[in-house]
């Protein structure tokens, strides 16, 4: 488990827990949270994954959160993310989840993984997605 970690993270995992548990995943049951926070804005926002029987209409957790960020503040760029789910080992955001957070993220942001003892791992996104479809479009 991480240690020496500022009291906003820890708070945002606990309630990304808090949003896993609303997860609706009636297919994988396959629980996901997630926790934003976006650089120069108080709140967190959060966000579970939400199936559907038609899979394309599915939404990660990641996406979540992200999306109900930019609703209620614009674009901005994120200072950390952070992803909870209900596995032994921690797991990183899908490759679709993780185009989407490049166009908002600083290469050396934080991505925390946890499960539901706590946060187990951080990477950089530069680390996740060294290469993101962004930077090759004009």
């Amino acid at each position: 488990m991480l240690e020496n970690l500022r009291q906003d993270v820890v708070d945002a995992y606990k309630n990304a827990l808090a949003a896993l548990e609303n997860s609706y995943s009636p297919y994988s049951h396959f629980k996901v949270g997630a926790a934003v926070k976006f650089k120069g804005v108080e709140q967190v926002f959060y966000g579970c994954n939400v199936e559907n029987a038609s899979y394309g209409a599915t939404i990660c957790a990641e996406r979540n959160a992200i999306w109900s960020g930019v609703a209620a503040v614009g674009k901005q760029d994120m200072e950390y993310l952070i992803v909870v789910a209900d596995q032994k080992d921690p797991v990183p955001p899908c490759a679709l989840c993780l185009q989407v957070i490049s166009e908002f993220y600083d290469a050396e942001m934080p991505i925390y993984l946890g499960n539901l003892q706590g946060l187990q791992k951080v990477y950089k996104l530069k680390e996740i997605l060294p290469v993101p479809f962004n930077s090759f479009v004009a």
